[in-house]
């Protein structure tokens, strides 16, 4: 009997330090991108992606600077720092990419983090949250949607 409960004790100190810092969410999640003054924007978190993806109608070099127009009728917002990738997309195809550091705010957690800029105009959610953004910070329950809001 003794040896069981230290065995479940271990059991639940294990869990403790996993579930440590991290947050549970769901397969969606609504988040906001307030240095690109975007809002209440649906993303989709994708465990089987490694990198994030933020769905972009317009992307122009103008000058040095990269510019981007995520929606039609949204502003055009400018980055002097920005990076080149190679990424590959959901089809498995490597294409090159630009990739922008910004502030992702889902729930009560507020992380800087990297996005890859593309048109994921037939796509259904404008933004993927993939495994470089979660790892140490998430654990995704698959069943349950918008579980930070």
């Amino acid at each position: 009997m003794t040896e069981n409960k230290d065995h479940c004790n271990f059991l639940f100190h294990t869990f403790v330090l996993i579930m440590k810092d991290k947050t549970i969410i769901g397969r969606r999640e609504f988040i906001d991108l307030p240095e690109l003054h975007l809002y209440n924007i649906e993303a989709k978190i994708d465990t089987g992606a490694y990198t994030s993806a933020l769905h972009c109608e317009k992307i122009e070099l103008q000058n040095s600077q990269l510019c981007i127009k995520v929606f039609n009728d949204s502003p055009w917002i400018c980055f002097d720092n920005f990076e080149r990738r190679f990424i590959k997309n959901t089809s498995g195809i490597g294409e090159e990419r630009f990739v922008i550091k910004t502030l992702i705010i889902i729930g009560k957690r507020k992380i800087r983090s990297r996005l890859s800029l593309t048109n994921r105009a037939e796509m259904k959610y404008p933004v993927l949250l993939g495994r470089k953004f979660l790892k140490g910070k998430f654990i995704v329950d698959v069943e349950k949607v918008y579980l930070t809001r």
